[in-house]
């Protein structure tokens, strides 16, 4: 048996990443997008996501891939991945009319002999309701990070496939494709693979949680959670790998899907789903972190400051603002006179007329009253504060996860704030 086929139907951020590791695993890929613009800007090897790599692997396995806009490209396919993108409501509801519209498409072009695989996410039940013979259809967990998703694509930790009888023997075809990555495959029933998603997303949401809960009693009582955490990833129960970075809450969607899901399906097979809820409360609590913190050193001190906002995208490597702690903080406070800069996020991300983006870091701080780095891009780590000494007209930086030095800052007569320790004031002579 030859190498299979194999097809993407969506090549948005998820599709784009895993057929393009695919022809980078040595297998013949189609890609099938409905955008005829989205299309030709990838013959080009000119992606439409952001994500590290991906251009130069597009270009360097080209002879495996092939684009089209009719759907037609993936009916030589030995099987199909249906892999767009679910878009989700401000409540982290999904909206699965765009995945049956696909999966109708694929299916009417399909090869009588192939099999689908469901990629992307799907809520307990999804995959086992869609009329195709069992034996030909299959549910995969995709681990993508924005930010990491080539990384990911490429090196997966595990494949955890989705089967109507997980006792019985996966599609051979399926199995050598899976086995060029080299990692350990998980079969289970359809909705077990569908819940395992949601369940390393629990995991992580909880880790974040204890993180932001633990960091915020630190800001009051004069600890400081950076200290703690090389404790922490000491115990063999926690682990080198935990999450334990305190943030703004959750936000790009994905994970707010999953803990939407969790309450629907506690409300209505009645089991409890109170500590879930207590995770979405603690969300929402720590984004206003960043309005709180500048609220108290800046507003209520200074009737018209001059703010400066470095980053709106949520994190990150990505263009995504989905539920961006940094737009939600622009929205309350727009009246002000703002400069944000941002090096991906689209040129419509902000829409208020009155913020003005800038074209780098630097020239958003310039005759700032107070800077807020509110993303973490690896370019910021650069800005320093003499940098900052000679740019701004004040002396307030508001510094959530820590991109700058906060050391070099306070001894250069700014009061600096971050998650997880008090606000520190500049240093005094005497």
């Amino acid at each position: 048996m030859g190498k299979p086929i194999i097809g993407f139907a969506g090549l948005t951020h998820l599709g784009l990443n895993s057929a393009v590791a695919s022809a980078a695993r040595g297998f013949k890929t189609a890609g099938f997008h409905e955008d005829v613009n989205i299309v030709e800007s990838l013959f080009r090897n000119e992606p439409h996501i952001t994500e590290h790599g991906l251009a130069k692997m597009m270009k360097t396995h080209t002879e495996n891939l092939t684009f089209s806009a009719d759907p037609k490209v993936l009916s030589e396919c030995d099987m199909i991945y249906i892999a767009v993108d679910v878009p989700t409501d401000d409540n982290g509801v999904s909206d699965l009319k765009t995945i049956h519209a696909m999966i109708e498409k694929v299916l009417n072009v399909m090869d009588e002999s192939a099999s689908l695989i469901i990629l992307c996410q799907v809520p307990p039940g999804f995959t086992r309701c869609i009329k195709l013979s069992p034996e030909r259809i299959y549910y995969q967990v995709e681990t993508l990070i924005y930010g990491r998703a080539v990384e990911r694509a490429m090196y997966p930790e595990r494949f955890i496939i989705g089967c109507s009888d997980p006792l019985n023997p996966i599609d051979p075809r399926l199995k050598t494709f899976l086995s060029a990555f080299k990692c350990p495959i998980l079969p289970m029933r359809y909705e077990s693979a569908e819940l395992a998603k949601i369940s390393i997303n629990m995991c992580l949401v909880a880790a974040v949680s204890t993180a932001n809960t633990l960091a915020e009693i630190c800001e009051h009582i004069g600890a400081d959670w950076s200290e703690i955490v090389p404790a922490l990833r000491l115990d063999k129960r926690i682990g080198m790998y935990a999450y334990l970075k305190p943030g703004l809450g959750i936000a790009g969607g994905n994970l707010e899907r999953d803990l939407s899901t969790v309450l629907s399906y506690a409300k209505k097979h009645q089991t409890d789903g109170g500590v879930v809820a207590a995770w979405v409360n603690n969300s929402n609590h720590r984004k206003n972190w960043a309005w709180a913190t500048l609220n108290d050193l800046v507003l209520k001190k200074q009737l018209h400051p001059k703010i400066a906002v470095l980053g709106l995208t949520y994190k990150e490597n990505t263009h995504s603002i989905k539920n961006s702690p940094s737009i939600s903080l622009l929205n309350r406070i727009q009246d002000h006179s703002i400069t944000a800069f941002d090096p991906a996020a689209e040129a419509d991300a902000v829409m208020d007329s009155n913020i003005i983006r800038a074209k780098n870091a630097i020239t958003a701080t310039e005759q700032a009253d107070v800077l807020l780095v509110m993303t973490p891009w690896p370019e910021f780590h650069s800005i320093t504060a003499d940098d900052l000494a000679k740019s701004m007209t004040g002396k307030i930086v508001i510094d959530p996860y820590s991109v700058l030095d906060g050391k070099d800052l306070v001894e250069k007569g700014f009061t600096y704030a971050t998650l997880g320790e008090p606000v520190r004031q500049p240093i005094r002579n005497t």
